[in-house]
């Protein structure tokens, strides 16, 4: 039997020329997203003040199943893809357990994260519509630093609002930032109506991603040639990152391998998405049945405690309206160092999909997330990112199981990106600082409370 290798590349040949739509499969699908203007249905021209033409159409088509990838993106995608597959050996020896632990590393860019396969895709669509500017927010600066790349290649001008905690925990991302050229600012700020509000409101508030989208929705709907463009949640995302997953089936294929459990960290659903896709289809389709899990912070537990309801997308109250796992918009996370997570709702595909019992959810603390990432960087020798290790953790955890049961499963799980501007994060944890938080039954309520009311529906 030939050893299956430590890293499997595919090559160039062998990338996915097109996305995969996963609602195309979906018995069910997700609610349709409420117009606030009108409490209606929200229909694709709806959409148009907001996003680009080509991204508002992919975010309301559920019927095409592949959607072709622009050769402009193709090209792209090959100055860093197809990323590896890799087989974790030394953290099976270091467990001591007969599970076979695979995980797809999307942290070879300078973004250090899977959000570029959005990015290139939305800048090259608002370049393609002539657009003259586009606005986004950050949380933890990944998706922030790969769509100042995407627009520095795609000679588009951008401001980033970047979650104010984030914005001071983590001043390198800024730089990076700023070496592509982006406008960055500490979100909520003094530059939008929405932003003043909030600080009126409350002038300590270390912010939120809910926040931050408030402030660049505004932005772009105020100013001329700009549009919004978002690095999660969205039905069109989940599409562009589906490559992961397409990629990754690709790869287990060639290694005569299928996984029995895929595991993701969960904030707002964009790399979980996309790892599962093809494997969710094969779920709907009644070809396979492995297990998915989303992992999530104990902090931000959308899915766990969250409530499945229709609620506003951000803060301020200005986005459409989807149903999915939500904290509510009013929520405002504690300052954790898993910023990509700390986002009060989830993706509505996801979310219909574990409604309806396609796939699982565990929430986790933040000293156990940091214990794993340690324990996994000493054996795999990659310092991960603080949303990733949320992963590496149910992953663990998993395996362990399988060490106790004997039981050889193949697990698959996604290594999002690199830890390295995460240091401030892994300090605490080292010194003992790093503290958990979960909140109470009536904090979370207070989120609830904001839940808005739609006649007839909610």
């Amino acid at each position: 039997m030939t050893k299956i290798p430590h890293r499997l590349y595919l090559t160039e040949d062998q990338m996915p020329k097109q996305w995969y739509n996963l609602r195309a499969d979906m018995k069910e699908q997700p609610d349709p997203i409420i117009n606030p203007a009108t409490m209606r249905p929200a229909v694709e021209e709806d959409l148009y003040p907001v996003f680009c033409k080509k991204l508002a159409h992919q975010e309301m088509d559920a019927q095409t199943r592949f959607v072709d990838i622009p050769e402009p993106v193709q090209e792209m995608y090959k100055i860093y893809r197809p990323s590896p597959l890799i087989r974790a050996y030394e953290l099976e020896r270091a467990l001591d357990t007969p599970a076979r632990i695979y995980y797809k590393f999307e942290g070879n860019n300078t973004s250090g994260s899977h959000k570029l396969n959005s990015a290139i895709a939305q800048a090259y669509y608002a370049k393609e519509q002539g657009l003259t500017s586009l606005t986004t927010e950050t949380g933890a600066g990944q998706w922030g630093t790969a769509l100042s790349e995407a627009c520095c290649y795609f000679d588009i001008p951008l401001t980033v609002y970047m979650v104010k905690v984030s914005y001071e925990q983590k001043p390198f991302r800024k730089s990076v930032m700023h070496t592509f050229d982006a406008n960055v600012i500490a979100s909520p700020s003094e530059t939008t109506e929405v932003g003043r509000r909030i600080l009126a409101e409350n002038p300590k508030t270390t912010g939120s991603l809910g926040c931050a989208i408030s402030e660049a929705v505004e932005k772009a709907v105020t100013t001329k040639g700009c549009r919004y463009v978002l690095g999660s949640v969205l039905n069109q995302v989940l599409l562009h990152q589906s490559i992961i997953g397409l990629e990754s089936q690709t790869a287990m294929e060639i290694l005569g391998e299928y996984p029995d459990i895929i595991i993701g960290c969960a904030g707002g659903g964009s790399n979980l998405g996309g790892l599962i896709a093809p494997f969710m289809r094969d779920k709907l389709t009644g070809k396979a049945n492995p297990r998915i899990i989303a992992v999530e912070p104990a902090s931000c537990p959308s899915f766990t405690r969250g409530k499945y309801a229709y609620d506003f997308c951000d803060t301020g109250k200005i986005t459409p309206m989807a149903r999915m796992y939500t904290l509510g918009c009013g929520f405002i996370p504690s300052a954790n160092h898993a910023g990509g997570l700390r986002y009060h709702g989830m993706s509505p595909i996801l979310s219909k999909l574990y409604h309806d019992g396609y796939m699982e959810a565990v929430s986790v603390e933040q000293t156990s997330v940091f214990e794993a990432a340690t324990y996994f960087a000493k054996h795999e020798t990659i310092l991960p990112a603080p949303e990733s290790a949320h992963a590496i953790r149910a992953a663990i955890d998993e395996a362990l199981k399988c060490k106790e049961s004997g039981e050889s499963k193949t697990i698959l799980f996604g290594l999002t990106g690199t830890g390295y501007f995460d240091m401030t994060a892994y300090a605490s944890y080292q010194e003992g600082h790093m503290q958990d938080y979960i909140p109470t039954d009536e904090e979370l309520q207070k989120g609830f409370d904001s839940l808005p009311h739609i006649p007839d529906i909610q």
